[in-house]
């Protein structure tokens, strides 16, 4: 399918305004062709009337409202002329005002429905994209594709309209004067396709490079600290420095082929206008042409050139238009990995889960592998593994972010697939290991499923979550605004804003995916006591790399390469002596090893005050 036939599925719906606007502008159009044949009438009955002058011609009629060469019939032209022009302006005013009008809500359910398919899209097949490529589709490229239906599209039938019409009055008039352009059209409609081709061409370079350029500077913003801790401020602007010299080169690139093609319309256009002038000077001296008529019919000749050169430039900018259709057709052809079931089921009660030799492959790697699971509702599962173990995509497959290749995951013996997303996802309040916070103010980002919580409900998820202590020591307190992704915060007090924003949620199931990793033993210790004394009843899943964070769960799994190697509670696993026990000792070592050094630095101190005080 052509990027053009898929846009007319948003079109259709806009075609009867656009319709009505063309119309409109046709009929503006008209009056504008015909004001020649009323100029000639000046000149001919006004300035340089002949006796033997034929009357003749669309306006002919108004010669009874006056005699030739008098004031009379001078106030009767001009105030016809003075209409006309108001009425075309005014219908090319209302035709202005409704298609921009028509464009905006074509923008607006473009940019709805390519941002709906960003959030409806699976997360690998997201990741597949560069941020700037994202940009430069959901921004630009609607911009440039509705243009081309609201604009570029009604450009080229206003051009085709006046060629028409400027021929037949042009025929009527003299057909003596439709030789030159006959004549010209051939070597302009050739240089036309060629334009046409190096405009495809120039504009899928353009847009390329701008979608590169969108990419760097996002990274560059969201990494400007890893940049500066590195002091590679001069390799970023060498990278940015040769990405805009690209772009900077492309755009060159189009100025070329603007200005060279440009070169031969103007050319064409001079050639045709000069000889019209020359042609209709030589039907004048034979008297088969008077002069208002051959002005009129110079105009006609000009119009006709000059919406040829229209005719071109809306083409080329067509070529943008397709361009970026095609990469938002791709975009929305994608298919996710995570379809919705045909008749999506909801969950009815608390939710019991089991997963069943469950299997999630990823481009023919196995994440997890062979995991058997039971969780009624209630329990409280800890999760070990070292980095790559398959934690984090052990808990995702739960609420479907990766899909199962094998096995089943159940919830009250339905499985999930059968489920509706949005209601498995709800029951599920998820703390991500990689936190994210909007540039937003902190209780904002707090009540982000549900905005319009109270103020107290606010702040008491941030004392469950160990947050309300530093929150109040803020400048604006809980109206501080926070940079993007959590800028100007520390790693331990963005995690505990996203624990704040979970327990929010109130879900049956609290998902806490390395949430604490940045906190210090003590605040962890009072976050997980907090949890479990005001949530004693909500399933608790937990994936950590400290022992202490998981010690008192009723199931404890430890991973390894996909697989759950070890499992029990924290006696059965320091009583199998296996690697979970082996970690355990190494923390508790390296704790006791802390504390030793802190109580030895703390005495050495008090010693020397000590004797700081004697001497």
């Amino acid at each position: 399918m052509s990027a053009f036939r898929y846009g007319l599925r948003w079109w259709k719906k806009h075609i009867p305004l656009a319709v009505f606007c063309q119309l409109i502008g046709f009929i503006g159009l008209a009056i504008d062709l015909v004001q020649p044949l009323l100029s000639a009438m000046f000149v001919d009955y006004i300035i340089d009337f002949d006796q033997t002058v034929e009357s003749g011609g669309i306006f002919s009629f108004l010669l009874r409202f006056g005699e030739p060469a008098t004031w009379r019939l001078f106030t009767v032209l001009a105030c016809v002329f003075a209409g006309l022009v108001l009425v075309r302006e005014t219908l090319i005013y209302v035709r202005n005002v409704l298609f921009q009008w028509n464009g905006l809500q074509l923008e607006n359910e473009l940019r709805r429905e390519t941002y709906k398919k960003l959030v409806d899209l699976d997360s690998s097949t997201v990741a597949s994209y560069n941020t700037g490529e994202l940009m430069t589709t959901l921004s630009s490229d609607v911009i440039t594709f509705k243009e081309m239906y609201c604009r570029t599209i009604l450009t080229l039938l206003d051009g085709f309209y006046v060629l028409i019409i400027a021929c037949v009055l042009l025929a009527l008039t003299n057909a003596y004067m439709l030789i030159l352009p006959a004549v010209i059209a051939p070597g302009l409609l050739f240089a036309l396709v060629n334009y046409t081709r190096a405009a495809r061409s120039v504009s899928t370079e353009i847009r390329d490079k701008n979608a590169a350029i969108n990419l760097c500077v996002q990274e560059n913003i969201s990494a400007v600290r890893l940049i500066r801790s590195f002091a590679n401020e001069d390799v970023e602007e060498n990278k940015f420095d040769k990405i805009n010299a690209d772009l900077r080169a492309a755009y060159f690139r189009q100025v070329d082929v603007s200005a060279k093609y440009g070169l031969i319309f103007n050319t064409l256009r001079q050639v045709a206008y000069i000889a019209t002038i020359a042609i209709g000077t030589i039907l004048a001296f034979r008297g088969d042409l008077t002069v208002g008529i051959m002005t009129a019919c110079v105009t006609y000749v000009q119009r006709i050139m000059d919406y040829l050169t229209q005719i071109s430039t809306s083409i080329y900018q067509m070529q943008y238009g397709l361009v970026s259709g095609s990469r938002i057709m791709e975009f929305m052809e994608k298919k996710t990995k995570i379809p919705e079931a045909a008749h999506p089921d909801k969950i009815r009660d608390n939710p019991n889960i089991v997963m069943k030799d469950v299997w999630v492959t990823e481009e023919g790697k196995a994440l997890i592998k062979n995991v058997n699971l039971d969780i009624p509702y209630g329990k409280k599962v800890g999760i070990m593994g070292g980095t790559g173990s398959g934690k984090s995509v052990l808990l995702k497959s739960l609420v479907r972010i990766y899909d199962v290749s094998r096995g089943d995951i159940e919830i009250n013996g339905e499985d999930i697939r059968d489920i509706e997303l949005e209601d498995l996802r709800n029951k599920f309040a998820y703390v991500f290991q990689d936190v994210f916070l909007f540039s937003d103010t902190i209780d904002s980002n707090i009540a982000f499923y549900a905005p319009d919580s109270d103020r107290a409900t606010i702040r008491r998820m941030a004392e469950l979550a160990q947050a309300g202590r530093f929150i109040r020591g803020l400048p604006q307190g809980y109206h501080t605004i926070v940079g993007e992704k959590g800028l100007g915060l520390s790693g331990g007090q963005k995690q505990r804003i996203s624990i704040a924003r979970a327990l929010l949620k109130n879900a049956p199931v609290l998902v806490l995916d390395d949430a604490s990793s940045a906190l210090d033993l003590n605040t962890e210790r009072k976050l997980m006591e907090s949890i479990k004394t005001n949530y004693p009843e909500r399933t608790l899943l937990i994936a950590a790399h400290r022992v202490s964070s998981i010690a008192d769960c009723d199931e404890i799994l430890y991973m390894q390469d996909g697989e759950i190697i070890e499992r029990g509670t924290f006696e059965e696993l320091i009583a199998m002596n296996g690697i979970f026990a082996e970690i355990y000792r190494m923390q508790t070592a390296e704790a006791d090893a802390d504390s030793e050094k802190g109580s030895a630095d703390l005495s050495e101190t008090a010693l020397t005050m000590s004797e700081e005080g004697e001497e």
